[in-house]
């Protein structure tokens, strides 16, 4: 197998970490990076938490989900997320799944859709599509993605999207770096608090479509600003 960037590998520990002080994962969740030299092949830390992981901890896996270099190691039971997205878009350089707690109560209701309120959030667009799991699985799955063929349904779902609303489950959000895709899901966790506040105030003011592409050329042309503060901040408390 053809050995990852160490630098890359290093980045990808540091976004595991990053996304748990940012409060978008915790003891669950999972991001990972498409392998620059072989994109076939994705790398994802083995089944463990997040803020636990370190670089041995980072495997490789073929895009139907098989785990590569894993030994014995338990692996994520939904990386079929990650595979099935990798293959239906190869723009796509990194995801992350999560269960981000402002996130969730947009999956599940029937009235408010998440949209951009603030410039930060411009990569949610009109709004973010909603996968419904019970249209493939039935209505007695568990919500989890746990086979390829849920997971093709989910990229289905998502479409050329950056975002994608997992209904009584979470989200998944992707991005053609791995420092977008930590970006994109540490702002659509604000975007999710801000749209509470202001549908408790009254009707919001939703980013027009716009609006929404111009705000995210601006904001996420600066991605490595956020980036910087994020890593060192995660370096200083766990020494990474």
């Amino acid at each position: 197998m053809t050995a990852p960037d160490p630098a890359l590998v290093d980045d990808l520990v540091a976004a595991n970490h990053i996304l748990l002080d940012e409060g978008v994962l915790d003891a669950f969740g999972h991001v990972s990076v498409r392998h620059p030299g072989a994109p076939d092949r994705f790398l994802l830390a083995r089944n463990m938490a997040p803020g636990q992981v370190r670089r041995e901890d980072i495997l490789q896996f073929a895009l139907d989900g098989t785990p590569l270099d894993a030994g014995d190691r338990r692996v994520y039971l939904e990386r079929f997320i990650h595979g099935a997205i990798y293959r239906a878009r190869p723009d796509v350089m990194a995801v992350v799944h999560s269960h981000s707690p402002s996130v969730v109560p947009f999956s599940v209701s029937r009235r408010a859709r998440l949209r951009p309120v603030c410039h930060m959030s411009g990569f949610l667009g009109a709004g973010a599509p909603l996968f419904e799991i019970r249209d493939t699985a039935g209505d007695a799955s568990d919500l989890l993605v746990r086979d390829d063929r849920l997971g093709r349904a989910l990229a289905d779902t998502l479409g050329s999207a950056s975002f994608v609303l997992m209904r009584g489950h979470g989200s998944t959000t992707v991005a053609p770096s791995l420092k977008l895709v930590v970006y994109r899901a540490v702002y659509a966790e604000v975007n999710a608090k801000l749209q509470m506040q202001a549908l408790q105030l009254g009707d919001p003011e939703y980013l027009t479509d716009g609006e929404a592409v111009a705000a995210m050329a601006s904001t996420e042309g600066q991605v490595e600003r956020p980036w910087a503060l994020w890593k060192e901040a995660a370096r200083q408390r766990r020494g990474l």
